[in-house]
């Protein structure tokens, strides 16, 4: 008995180290990911000025990103299992980096074209390769906490990736080279730095962490090859006796559940990227802004963000049922979002900080429904098909916000169509069916039964 106390003693001294020592450098890969996915955004009318990109193909260049990204994604994932998360993450980021530093040097629309593309196809399985890390190294237990973390960082690298772009853009004649080439160029190479650094300061194996006592060492990858074990047998206990489940997966995957999922987050992604991408233009529109203020106004609705995910986070711990939750969400989110879509230019900012209170507290309240709605044979590739459908929100946000700007001369009739979208998305949430805590089989289409109440599951797994 009291070896095993020690074991989990030991076990839990190896995570917090973990949480210590590594976690704050996912957290700054995190950062820089940010920073070069959403530079574009406060680039977009200086590119414009100086290379003649005009507002729909910005939008088109700023959506191809994710094109290439559902492209990539899964070659990605696959090269990252056979080189390991620690090269191909190294890979990842001084890839990205190099294409960033590139986009300093943007000369036409074409060039812009293949560089968004590339850095998607750079970019691409980034996130896979920090989760598939977190399960070499962190026990199940745990692991949700290192994901929600890293989720929460998003925000938090979105609310810096503002101010710095303004300090960057500020930089406009040094040198020679304009605001915007400071921008992509100084982001790049910073990827491209940070990325060598974390191949010397991420351990490959916990066998190789010399910040790690041998007893840790032994304790932690106990529990990992614990638990790999049990899911081995599981899914070998599956295969036996449930050749009929396995046969029907696919057909399970086509059920409503899954589509009404994909058209949930696609409206999520919608709000998220319009702003990701046309927030800084919007606040350009108040008077007597800079380059540098814009940078900072720019991080208000994220930082709000922040706050509200924290706030969302502890009341959905409490709640039975996420589905009320996300509809709140969602309906703050499409009330914010048409409220700036008819206010001036400073109450806009104000009602936007609002909107992104709204859709990013939405998008971990939403991963929980498909972890706790549908069977554990169909999961994995329900949640693959509902991320990779949903993402293609980033590719239409920025392109249809281009074309509206470019006929319209503004984004506003892109407000409306958001605040829309995500109201439609609220009254979609009601017929999503949730697990009840009594139920021990699926229906025939791969859901669980419904209940308007029930005890929750873990939280979400991507971003």
């Amino acid at each position: 008995m009291q070896s095993v106390d020690i074991a989990v003693t030991d076990l839990a001294s190896a995570t917090k180290k973990f949480f210590r020592r590594v976690l704050p450098i996912m957290l700054v890969m995190l950062v820089c990911n940010q920073l070069n996915r959403s530079n574009i955004g406060y680039a977009h009318e200086h590119l414009e000025a100086d290379v003649g990109i005009g507002a729909a193909a910005y939008g088109f260049g700023a959506g191809l990103f994710f094109i290439a990204y559902a492209i990539f994604e899964l070659p990605s994932n696959v090269m990252m299992e056979k080189f390991g998360a620690r090269i191909w993450l190294t890979r990842i980021m001084v890839s990205w980096g190099i294409v960033s530093f590139l986009m300093a040097f943007v000369q036409n629309e074409m060039m812009f074209y293949v560089l968004r593309f590339l850095l998607g196809a750079a970019e691409a399985g980034f996130f896979p390769a920090v989760i598939f890390y977190f399960a070499r190294w962190v026990p199940a237990g745990q692991r949700g906490k290192a994901t929600a973390i890293f989720i929460a960082g998003s925000s938090v690298a979105a609310a810096l990736s503002g101010p710095i772009a303004g300090i960057l853009l500020s930089l406009h004649g040094a040198l020679g080279f304009r605001g915007w080439q400071w921008l992509f160029g100084f982001e790049g190479l910073l990827s491209v730095v940070v990325g060598i650094t974390v191949y010397f300061l991420l351990d490959a194996r916990i066998e190789d962490a010399k910040w790690l006592t041998l007893k840790e060492k032994s304790a932690l990858i106990s529990a990992i090859a614990s638990e790999d074990a049990q899911h081995t047998s599981a899914n070998g206990e599956a295969g036996k006796s449930g050749t009929d489940k396995k046969v029907n997966r696919w057909k399970m995957l086509l059920n409503p559940q899954i589509l009404l999922l994909c058209g949930i987050y696609f409206s999520v992604q919608l709000s998220i990227y319009a702003n990701t991408f046309w927030l800084p233009s919007i606040v350009k529109q108040i008077p007597g802004t800079t380059d540098l203020s814009v940078g900072f106004l720019s991080a208000i609705p994220w930082v709000c963000a922040v706050f509200a995910m924290y706030f969302a986070a502890k009341w959905q711990d409490r709640a039975k049922s996420k589905r009320p939750l996300l509809v709140v969400a969602l309906l703050v989110a499409a009330v914010g979002t048409f409220a700036a879509a008819v206010a001036t230019p400073v109450l806009a900012l104000v009602f936007l900080a609002v909107a992104a209170m709204g859709f990013k507290s939405a998008s971990p309240l939403f991963w929980t429904i498909p972890q706790s709605g549908l069977h554990p044979l169909v999961l994995a590739p329900a949640i693959a098909i509902i991320n990779s459908l949903g993402n293609l929100g980033g590719f239409v946000a920025p392109f249809g916000f281009g074309i509206i700007k470019e006929q319209t001369g503004s984004v506003v009739p892109g407000l409306f169509a958001l605040a829309a979208a995500s109201t439609l998305a609220a009254g979609l949430v009601y017929f999503l069916k949730e697990r009840t805590t009594t139920a021990d089989h699926p229906d025939v289409d791969g859901a669980w039964p419904d209940r308007r109440s029930m005890a929750s599951s873990s939280s979400a797994t991507t971003v």
